[in-house]
């Protein structure tokens, strides 16, 4: 798998690279509490990572909720970022470290993606929580009732 390299690396800062899971690119797209935890590594295209399958997880919710038309201009947007499809060796590490931290498919491949890119993991996802690598802040409504 082909790795890239930070637009800040190329000039000689070190810039971290970024990989958003689905529910911060759904909480930056509706402006929710939560859209600022989300908004620097999103809008950080140069050092932007994003699975495949965050595309198919905000482009079903978006649909779902806002019509085809915000789906496709949400997809649009997260195109800004380099997008990595899902290989054999990014599959096994999603299997490995699903299998190592009990998580489900989808989280499994999020993860893997910013492991295999040394990206942190932003998220929300409870699942998450206390994973090395991971930038995790509960929802507004959890932080909120507790």
């Amino acid at each position: 798998m082909a790795r890239i390299r930070s637009s800040a690396s190329r000039t000689g800062c070190e810039a971290d690279l970024n990989v958003v899971d689905s529910s911060g690119w759904i909480e930056y797209f509706t402006a929710s509490p939560d859209a600022e935890f989300f908004a620097n590594p999103i809008e950080d295209t140069g050092n932007l990572v994003v699975a495949s399958v965050s595309l198919l997880e905000v482009f079903r919710w978006v649909c779902r909720e806002h019509g085809e038309s915000k789906a496709l201009h949400a997809i649009v947007l997260m195109q800004q970022g380099h997008i990595v499809d899902l290989d054999a060796t990014l599959a096994t590490r999603a299997a490995k470290l699903g299998l190592q931290y009990k998580l489900p498919l989808a989280d499994s491949i999020m993860l893997a993606t910013a492991d295999v890119f040394g990206a942190t993991l932003w998220t929300q996802d409870a699942d998450f929580e206390n994973i090395p690598g991971v930038q995790y802040r509960p929802k507004a409504s959890v932080r909120l009732s507790r």
